[in-house]
């Protein structure tokens, strides 16, 4: 999953960078209100990680200018800014009215600094089961479960080995509930903007999930993209 964090603090930034990369996740940073807001008006992110005190204004304004972005029209379904997209703040403002007053102006949730990080995951990943639309923290689609915590799959019950992009894959594509996606929307949820991305790289892991689960598991809709049959 991608995430966009907003922290102005260079070496919390690169904690978080560096943490949330090892656990798995695409991040990408900004120190900063403008270039934030000029991310999410071109690249998809499933979740923002968030700093009020930023050093060209209030991260609150950001956020209140995200939830105040039109929605996308039926026909629309990848218009950028998603007014939807998950934010969790990340501040030093602890006091209850603060916390109080950033829940209202519409983030999902709230930590305050000094943080754990294993917490702050915990969190990041149950706003994104809320986003995907689901309740259960581990995702089952006929025989594969795929519990995202402890970053394991089983096929029937026995231990599937995969390697972090193959997991990723796998987790994009059960989280879209059975929607094809694209080649570049899958690559979009994978990579940041430091990322060199193969030309062929998304098809080598299709191929490589295929063998471990079943080639019925994986469908392609020819000319389209991927997609995991919930039926």
């Amino acid at each position: 999953m991608r995430i966009l964090v907003v922290e102005d603090d260079e070496g919390i930034a690169a904690g978080l960078r560096a943490n949330l990369q090892q656990r798995g996740y695409a991040v990408d940073v900004c120190g900063g209100i403008a270039p934030a807001w000029s991310a999410l008006r071109t690249e998809r992110f499933d979740a923002v990680l968030l700093d009020l005190g930023l050093p060209d204004g209030d991260g609150g304004d950001l956020l209140t200018r995200l939830r105040a972005a039109p929605p996308a029209a039926p026909g629309q379904p990848g218009k950028l800014p998603d007014p939807a997209t998950p934010v969790l703040i990340l501040t030093a403002r602890d006091q209850v009215r603060q916390r109080i007053a950033g829940l209202d102006q519409g983030a999902d949730d709230y930590l305050a600094k000094p943080f754990d990080v294993d917490e702050l995951e915990a969190r990041l990943r149950a706003l994104l089961r809320r986003a995907a639309g689901r309740a259960s923290p581990v995702i089952r689609v006929h025989d594969i479960e795929l519990d995202p915590a402890a970053r394991t799959v089983r096929r029937a019950g026995q231990p599937v080995e995969m390697s972090p992009r193959e997991f990723s894959v796998l987790l994009v594509l059960l989280d879209a509930r059975g929607r094809v996606l694209s080649r570049q929307q899958i690559e979009e949820r994978l990579y940041n903007w430091q990322s060199g991305v193969e030309s062929n790289a998304i098809e080598v892991h299709i191929h490589h999930l295929r063998k471990k689960l079943g080639s019925e598991r994986i469908q392609t809709m020819r000319g389209v993209g991927y997609f995991v049959p919930w039926e």
